[in-house]
């Protein structure tokens, strides 16, 4: 919404039809959209590429999708699924638009990771896990964007607690109300930064967690 305000021509995907045409019948600007599961790739792949022709091209793609399960039981289900999802359908989302972008010479491709992807959670291993995935394959492309001297823009953004259904379990701090890190990450967006943290003082935490030494890490 905070880009189609702003001008923007926006294509938006999701598994659910109805939640689509809802967002795009409540917008007061151009959104279009395409409904498939990213965890099935090749569907997935065909809807975002129908979706690219859809927009008559593509400057700007930002991968959102995500699930976490707190899985301290290890439950093989919610790993699959996690994995599926978060790097699985993560990768082949970032490679549609990156062989978009090289083809066409300019681009920019934003990925939401966490924080959490920092360090191993023994609560949720493979969402943790995954998110790590996402930070360091965005910071693989920036490289690979680099050493091609094309000016393709890449930004991990690294959420905190937002109020979504996404934040789960106890204990919850600093958490931000949806708009505040919509605008945030927009703001991202516009300096073309390579890495954010959503909200800003949780740069804070994310020091704090690479110094702790493991004795006291794997105690929290």
């Amino acid at each position: 919404m905070l880009l189609s305000h702003h001008g923007y021509s926006v294509g938006v995907t999701s598994r659910r039809r109805d939640l689509l045409a809802n967002l795009a019948g409540n917008s007061s600007g151009s959104i279009i959209y395409e409904a498939f599961d990213v965890a099935d790739t090749t569907a997935m792949q065909r809807g975002l590429a129908a979706l690219i022709e859809r927009l008559g091209g593509l400057d700007l793609l930002v991968i959102s999708a995500g699930v976490g399960h707190i899985n301290a039981d290890l439950v093989w289900e919610a790993e699959r699924e996690t994995i599926a999802v978060n790097v699985e359908g993560f990768a082949a989302a970032a490679n549609i638009g990156m062989q978009h972008f090289i083809a066409q010479g300019t681009g920019h491709l934003v990925a939401i990771s966490s924080i959490a992807g920092l360090r191993g959670s023994g609560d949720a291993p493979a969402y943790n896990a995954s998110k790590a995935f996402v930070s360091n394959y965005m910071e693989a492309l920036r490289q690979n964007m680099a050493r091609r001297g094309l000016p393709i823009a890449t930004t991990d953004v690294r959420p905190g607690f937002v109020d979504t259904a996404m934040a789960k379990g106890d204990g919850l701090f600093w958490v931000a109300s949806p708009e505040k890190a919509a605008k945030q990450i927009y703001g991202a967006i516009r300096a073309r930064k390579s890495h954010a943290y959503v909200t800003k003082r949780w740069w804070l935490v994310a020091g704090l967690m690479k110094l702790l030494p493991n004795a006291i890490y794997d105690r929290l």
